[in-house]
């Protein structure tokens, strides 16, 4: 007998890569070579914006947003930039991991 058989939901594709493509200012996941999740940013001296996050058709729910997210917020964090969500997604992302990145965000007015 399965646990939780009743939520059946895609598994996990541990085949993943991420990749920041700065040429169409994104952060992007692919998930067998096919691109999965985007976050778009905006690079500016001393913070990047990270604008929208959207998980392409067919992959939603598994979980691969936050995989992205957390390539991207460390990425920031890494070129010791400082962070500004306007991603509601990417402010969740943040509230649920504030020891990690907190102290490197500044919250805008409106999200």
């Amino acid at each position: 007998m399965r646990v939780n058989a009743g939520q059946e939901t895609e598994p996990f594709d541990a085949n993943v890569r991420t990749v920041r493509n700065d040429a169409r200012h994104r952060y992007e996941l692919f998930a067998s070579d096919e691109l999965a999740v985007v976050i778009a940013f905006k690079d500016r001296p001393g913070h990047t914006e990270l604008l929208h996050t959207e998980a392409q058709p067919g992959f939603e729910g598994r979980g691969l947003a936050k995989v992205l997210a957390r390539y991207a917020l460390d990425d920031v964090v890494a070129a010791g930039k400082r962070i500004i969500p306007h991603c509601s997604y990417v402010l969740r992302f943040i509230e649920k991991h504030q020891d990690l990145y907190t102290q490197y965000t500044d919250f805008p007015q409106e999200v």
